[in-house]
């Protein structure tokens, strides 16, 4: 039960980077990129491949650039060839298939088999004992995060917040929500980039299908964690992002090993879920709205 736990922190928080994506363009952006699935690959794909040439600590900041520059590309769709987002996003992350081929040399996929990783460097260093792949994951998905909440508490950060809550109110005060746009899904994208770097490190492996259901799974952890934590505050969202991925995690990993819901209808079940808990304003509206309807009807 304790391997299980361990399992669920490392992947939690290395996932996590990928809900954290979501925030910044979903929630604060209030953009539906949907370039995810095909950045987490592409960041998998760089990773892996730098790694076994013997680079694994430079593939990590590849995997990022690469991201970065996958979200320049949706971006640019969108703010320059007035393409919507979802889109743009859909554009960029077929385009991106191909590419990722390219960068595995034409395979479906790449493994690692004796070649070091990060994780496997970070080991000789005795910090973190046996949880050395926690720490190391942990360690990397907070560091993002505080970075995160830094840059959005600057005048671009604070730009970029702005330009989601009204574009035309940005651009009165001087400030190109196009630039502020681009910026923002660059971070997004090359945040997922880095979480599918680190998971292909992880596990060893980088796969072209690995990125399916990426964009539902981080914005499950999304939900979850704002569902526990609120969102009040930028602080308190970036916190949300990470506890919810290690729920959900933790969730995972419970189910499978009860087999409670057989493993084959795992992603229905968190489709569902994500689809409730993104209509439950709706809903509660609704639900609020019949039982006025029910008490008039009543009075009269």
């Amino acid at each position: 039960m304790l391997y299980i736990v361990q399992t669920a922190l490392e992947l939690g928080f290395l996932y996590a980077l990928v809900a954290m994506a979501l925030f910044l363009s979903y929630r604060i952006l209030d953009i539906a990129d949907l370039t995810t699935d095909g950045a987490f690959v592409l960041g998998a794909a760089v990773s892996v491949t730098v790694t076994a040439a013997g680079h694994p600590f430079l593939a990590i900041p590849a995997a990022m650039v690469a991201g970065a520059c996958a979200g320049f590309v949706t971006a640019f769709l969108q703010t320059r060839l007035g393409v919507p987002s979802i889109l743009a996003g859909i554009v960029t992350n077929t385009g991106l298939y191909t590419v990722n081929l390219m960068v595995m040399g034409w395979s479906s996929n790449v493994s690692l088999l004796k070649d070091d990783t990060i994780f496997s460097l970070f080991r000789t260093t005795g910090i973190g004992g046996k949880w050395y792949e926690t720490v190391l994951a942990g360690g990397v998905t907070i560091l993002m995060a505080v970075l995160l909440v830094l840059f959005l508490g600057t005048r671009l950060g604070l730009s970029i917040r702005a330009t989601g809550d009204n574009r035309d109110m940005v651009r009165a005060s001087s400030v190109n929500p196009t630039f502020t746009i681009t910026v923002g899904l660059c971070i997004a994208n090359a945040l997922t980039a880095l979480s599918g770097g680190m998971v292909g490190q992880y596990q060893r492996t980088a796969d072209i299908n690995g990125g399916t259901g990426i964009v539902v799974i981080g914005l499950a952890c999304l939900i979850i964690g704002e569902t526990v934590l609120g969102r009040r505050s930028i602080l308190k969202g970036a916190i949300a992002v990470i506890v919810g991925s290690i729920i959900y995690r933790l969730i995972y990993a419970i189910v499978l090993y009860t087999k409670v819901v057989p493993v084959e209808c795992l992603k229905l079940v968190t489709a569902i879920i994500v689809g409730l808990a993104i209509a439950a304003p709706t809903l509660r509206s609704w639900v609020a709205f019949q039982k006025k309807k029910a008490m008039a009807g009543k009075g009269a």
